[in-house]
């Protein structure tokens, strides 16, 4: 398979104090590590192109350090997460999907027991394009209070010969959840939905 070509990455953090309500009295953390790179199956149909997982490990486990330490460095203050991808117009959805094993596992090993599957999402589309990538809870998919989206981007990217490829976590819920359902403190941690 082809290395992992590099041509950009970037690390995006939010700190969010309230949302109109009273401030948190320990403000919310939501960051994205973004890397943008070559998509070696552009321009071209290829039919064996699973391998190219294998390439993609590193490249994750890289990306979730970086954002976890942008976070603070404490895998134990990980509430939420999410992966995504942005495949350019030479691309197929795919190749996005290329990054849900290497993107997904790398952050379930550097948080350690994380449980619940991580929410994903992919699109194609060219440079500038936006994507919402979806979080939930890292132990279990039914929190409620995790629900939430993260916006991602790069202006130059995804080229068309390019993927742009997230991932995202959170310190904990929206800022002022409140709309029942099950809460982390519930969590029986059996099998990462509930």
């Amino acid at each position: 398979m082809p290395d992992v070509a590099i041509r950009k990455l970037s690390v995006v953090v939010e700190t969010i104090y309230h949302e109109g309500g009273p401030p948190a009295s320990t403000p919310l953390k939501r960051g994205a590590a973004i890397a943008v790179i070559t998509n070696p199956f552009a321009g071209r149909y290829v039919a064996d192109i699973e391998g190219f997982m294998d390439d993609l490990k590193p490249l994750g486990l890289s990306l979730a350090r970086q954002l976890l330490d942008a976070l603070g460095g404490d895998p134990k203050a990980i509430e939420g997460y999410g992966k995504g991808a942005i495949v350019g117009a030479a691309g197929e959805l795919e190749h996005g999907a290329l990054w849900h094993a290497p993107g997904g596992y790398a952050m379930r090993e550097i948080l350690g027991d994380a449980k619940a599957i991580v929410a994903s999402t992919k699109k194609v589309g060219g440079p500038g394009t936006r994507l919402d990538v979806p979080i939930t809870h890292i132990n279990a998919s039914y929190v409620r209070s995790h629900f939430d989206a993260f916006e991602v981007g790069v202006t130059d990217a995804p080229k068309a010969d390019e993927l742009l490829l997230t991932l995202v976590m959170t310190t904990g819920s929206r800022i002022h959840a409140r709309v029942g359902g099950l809460k982390a403190s519930e969590i029986k941690g059996e099998d990462g939905l509930r």
